[in-house]
This record gives structure tokens, sequence and C-alpha cells, in this order.
């Protein structure tokens, strides 16, 4: 990461603690005053008196501001003063930094604060000033992981409701595959259970599906014939009652979030639209609607943020960790790191093992090896980041043909495979 703020030029470190009701601050002068600490309320009239109480004592420098967060308000109220820099803090490196100094594990918010500038101040070279993205770029990294949230939420309904129908109205899955289809929630809330679907005629029934563009003729008739033949697996309306009544709160539930989710998508598309380098990571193979967001999130616009690829596979956790001490030795994946943007490379790789030549001849390589299938995916991920790591640096588009030349160049194990897998060679 880059290295070259000011950190010797900073008229006063500090360490802000955030909370949502008020924010402990431990504040240090460059030219060896005493230090202090201060209680601001969590309201914007004392956070920006505060900071200009803070550009009156010390008018001359830059000042350096710690703390464990790189979003929220508190963020967004200090961005905008140009002599603050800001350092964002991993709280489980500050927890760390903690133990080192209390082995009982006390802690206070007076304590954190000062840690925290304690950190900025001795270990400037360890940390990087936190330099926000174009509004474009902060705008879409809330979006694609607000709905993340919400798929996740959608997920977690639909195994309640698959576990809920399996009680008192197992059709349900007969009928539907997917209880994640928007189709689903619909159908609970006009026929929660078998009694009332039973009622309706099949003329309404065939209505229904029609309605939400189910045309075969032929799924149409085995689901007509499945609830024409299909017993109760209980009459009991003790059980029943209570079930309707849980599955319909499901469903509504799930209508609102198949909404807000196509509501969000919609959004991230025309955010994505609105870019200049939407073409850039939409040529990313198998980047699609919902991955192209997520990996321009990922580098960003600013191509001065990382200076080379290994910056970018250890900040998001795909390059290993290696341990060793002694004779021993040990490899694992990297733990701490901004999980939802790991996990963005991890699914981008899955799919493109199985439809990029190269990549699918990379991963039976590895699988050759005895390893297993996620340790091969993350293998192709820190191979893919170093390709779309030159890619956006040169803002040129991913070209797989080009990739594969600069195999056969260097002279790449790999590309003699891909010679021999290769169709039209005649072999």
């Amino acid at each position: 990461m880059k290295q070259n703020h000011p950190s010797t030029n900073f008229a006063a470190t500090l360490g802000l603690d955030w909370a949502d009701k008020k924010h402990d601050v431990w504040i240090q002068p460059a030219d060896g005053g005493k230090p202090e600490h201060r209680v601001i309320d969590q309201t914007p009239e004392a956070l920006h008196q505060w900071v200009a109480q803070m550009r009156a004592r010390f008018p001359k420098g830059p000042i350096a501001i710690a703390l464990e967060t790189s979003r929220g308000p508190v963020i967004a109220a200090l961005g905008g003063y140009d002599f603050i820099v800001l350092f964002p803090i991993n709280p489980a490196m500050l927890c760390s930094y903690r133990q080192a100094f209390c082995v009982s594990g006390a802690k206070d918010d007076r304590t954190d604060a000062m840690l925290l500038e304690e950190y900025v101040r001795l270990h400037p070279a360890k940390l990087v000033p936190l330099e926000p993205d174009t509004e474009l770029t902060r705008k879409l990294a809330r979006l694609v992981e607000n709905r993340r949230g919400l798929v996740d939420e959608r997920t977690r309904l639909v195994n309640q409701l698959h576990s809920l129908v399996k009680t008192y109205h197992p059709l349900v899955e007969v009928l539907f595959e997917d209880l994640a289809l928007p189709l689903v929630a619909h159908f609970l809330l006009k026929w929660p259970d078998l009694a009332a679907l039973q009622k309706a005629t099949l003329a309404n029934v065939r209505k229904f599906f029609y309605g939400h563009n189910c045309r075969s003729e032929k799924t149409m008739e085995e689901r007509l014939q499945a609830i024409q033949k299909a017993q109760p697996l209980t009459q009991d309306p003790a059980l029943i009652e209570p079930a309707v009544l849980q599955a319909q709160a499901l469903a509504g539930m799930l209508q609102v979030l198949h909404q807000s989710i196509d509501e969000i998508e919609s959004k991230i598309e025309q955010t994505t639209d609105a870019h200049p380098d939407a073409a850039l990571f939409r040529s990313f193979p198998c980047a699609g609607q919902a991955l192209a967001p997520r990996l321009w999130v990922a580098f960003g616009t600013n191509r001065a943020r990382f200076e080379s690829a290994q910056e970018v596979q250890q900040l998001y956790g795909i390059a290993p960790v290696r341990k060793q001490s002694g004779q021993s030795e040990v490899i694992h994946m990297r733990y701490r790191c901004p999980k939802f943007v790991r996990q963005t490379f991890h699914e981008n790789a899955g799919h493109v093992v199985r439809k990029e030549g190269w990549a699918k001849t990379f991963y039976e390589q590895q699988r050759a090896k005895k390893k297993g299938h996620h340790a091969c995916v993350r293998a192709a991920a820190f191979k893919l980041m170093r390709i779309y790591f030159r890619r956006w640096k040169d803002n040129k588009c991913y070209d797989a043909n080009l990739y594969e030349e600069a195999l056969k160049k260097h002279g790449s194990g790999l590309a003699s495979q891909l010679k021999k897998t290769d169709p039209t060679n005649g072999e």
C-alpha cells in the first residue's frame, strides 16, 4: 500500500473512539505538549464545533485522526475537512495492540482512544490514510453490500419457510423446486394451506400460474394433478392455524424483500452504466450483472490506490499467509480481511474455472495435485487478480486470447497443457 502520507508534518495526532451517543478523543500535540482527553456528543453541531476548535488550536499543518471505522457518519463529517487526515484501524488490529499492554483484557473508551492515538503517532508507516473514492464508486459500494445483506436475509427467511411447510403443507415443495422465487410468496399469500388451495377452481389456479409467466403445459398439468391428488399431512387446527399465520408472515416479508432487491439491482445497473470504467469491469470473465459492480468496488476508481497486484491480493485475503518457526512451516488462508470482497473474487473464480479455457486447465492442474476444490478456486482467484490488476491499471478490457498468447510467449507450463486440450490442434 502507499505510504507517502505526510506523517512527519502533523500538527497533532488524535485517537477517536466513536460511539452512538458520544465520542472519546485523545489529543497529542506534535510539539510535545501535554496530552488531553475530551468527550464529544454525537451531534453534528458538537462535532463540527470541536473540529473548528482543533483548527484554531493547531492552525499550521494537517491533523491525523485514527479511528476504528472506514465509513459511517463520523467519517462522512470529518472527511469534508481538507486539513484532517483519517487513518482507519482494523478493530482486530487494535485489539491485539491493546492486549500487548493489558493482559487482563480490560478496556474502556478513553483507553481505546489513547491507544489509537499512540498507534498512529508511533507506527504511521504501517497505516494507510483514508482516501475516499468518487461519489459513484462509494454509492455503488453501499448498494452492492446492501444487496448482499438483503439476499442473505431472504435466504434466512426461505430456510424458515422450508422448515415450516414440511410440518403442515408439504405440497409447496412438490410444486416449486425453489422457494426463493417471488412466485412462491404470492402463492402462499393467496393459498396458505392445502384446504384453501383445493377449494380454488382449476381455472383460477391455471390463471395464477399464467399470470406469473408459467406457460409450460406439461409443468402446468403436473402441478394441477398434484394439487388434486394431494392429501393433507394433518388436519389438526392447533397445528395448521398457527402455521398458516407464520407462513403468511414469512411470505409477506419475502415479497417486500423481492421488491427491494429488484429496486437495488436496478439502481446498481444504473450506477454502473453511468461510470466510465463500466466496460472494463464488464469485460472480466463471468463478471455478469452481479459480480462486475462488486469487482469495480474492490479496485475502485483511483488507479494510484494500489501499486502492485500483491497489494490487492493481500488486502482482500486471497494471498496465503505463511508462518515459519524453526523447522516448522504452516500456510493458511488469510482471515483478517474484507470478507465480502474476498467472497467476490472467490465467487468470480468459481465461475471462471468452469467456463474459461485456460482457467479450467489451471483448475484441473491444481486438482491433480490433490488440492481441495476451494483451495483450487482460491489459486485461480490469485491468478485472476493479477490479470484484473493489470487490465485495471492500464484501463484495457480483458481479452482471453491475449492472455493465452502471453502464456505461450513466456513458455508457461499452462500454455503447453492448453495446446494438448485445444480441439483445433488435431490431436
